[in-house]
């Protein structure tokens, strides 16, 4: 079939902020319930409209998130926000849909090994597993984004087939998602790689809304966003500071960072709905919490034309 031009400039690009969930997962060090709920309404002050904003997993398996129920509670929802959790299981899913979420993002592997750590079972048992969540949020109208992980490349098996990922696609569409998002778990993607999955998929699945979500782990996360673009996609994942990673998986660091992945698609001309100074205030407050320095570059540096007192300047000497 043919496949999408590139995103015209002008456009309006959907980010969608995971850092209070892939983020915060990773901290070692419980963050009270109240500063998360600080960091979810600095996001939203920024702009913000998509926030994954925690995940209902065990909490022996993930502790950081056992408050998850607390934290929805705790936000204010601006009009127009679109507040969605990772659901690993039915019971997860019947949890974060008695928590009044708006859409619950599953994830499969699209490699076994990486499946078996992530969540102790096959492909193709998650996939059928996942039947009975999506009659259960379809009954509760919750929407459902279909994830995939190491979408790209897995760090046990190496390449992984864009044929692999089409599949479970397919079948996520079988299923009744509306989209699927291509998780870069350990920053393996490469625009090549973006390429290949993208039109796989939409050979596979026609229809089938794609949503990319990279680490920036080699350095190529923001180059991959450009591919993405150029594709015709639309909808990015990033996380606030450059947080994030996967417990399970070796190697993998913080995904792409709101705040430069906002400074890049306003500055090629793009449309984001985010104020690019709030959204560098929230990722310092989120730094603060965390109590180390954040990977995020627009962070540091602050945005292009952010000018400096030259009295405050050393002058070279001769």
């Amino acid at each position: 079939m043919p496949h999408a031009e590139a995103v015209p400039e002008g456009s309006k690009i959907t980010i969608c902020e995971v850092g209070p969930r892939d983020g915060f997962q990773n901290e070692k060090v419980f963050i009270p319930t109240a500063r998360k709920i600080e960091v979810v309404n600095a996001l939203f002050a920024a702009g913000l409209r998509h926030i994954q904003v925690t995940s209902f997993v065990s909490p022996r398996a993930v502790p950081q998130l056992a408050d998850a129920k607390e934290v929805l509670a705790g936000i204010d929802r601006p009009e127009g926000a679109w507040v969605s959790a990772l659901v690993p299981n039915l019971r997860g899913a019947e949890r974060a849909a008695e928590a009044g979420v708006d859409a619950v993002h599953t994830v499969v592997s699209a490699s076994e090994t990486h499946n078996r750590k992530n969540v102790n079972r096959p492909v193709d048992q998650s996939l059928s597993e996942f039947e009975a969540v999506f009659e259960t949020l379809h009954k509760a109208g919750v929407v459902i984004e279909g994830g995939i992980a190491t979408a790209f490349g897995c760090p046990f098996e190496g390449d992984v087939p864009a044929q692999q990922v089409a599949r479970i696609a397919r079948r996520y569409q079988d299923l009744g998602a509306g989209s699927v998002a291509l998780g870069d778990t350990t920053g393996m993607a490469t625009p090549l790689t973006v390429r290949a999955a993208i039109h796989a998929i939409r050979d596979a699945a026609p229809g089938l809304d794609i949503h990319l979500h990279f680490h920036n782990t080699r350095g190529v996360g923001l180059a991959c966003v450009m591919t993405g673009l150029a594709e015709g996609v639309t909808h990015y994942d990033a996380s606030v500071g450059g947080l994030g990673g996967c417990p399970f998986a070796a190697g993998a660091t913080g995904n792409i960072c709101t705040e430069d992945l906002v400074y890049l698609l306003q500055e090629s001309g793009f449309e984001t709905g985010v104020d690019l100074d709030r959204m560098i205030a929230a990722a310092s407050l989120t730094q603060e919490i965390v109590g180390r320095p954040l990977p995020g570059q627009v962070l540091k540096a602050g945005p292009r034309l952010k000018r400096h007192d030259p009295e405050m300047t050393v002058t070279a000497a001769g």
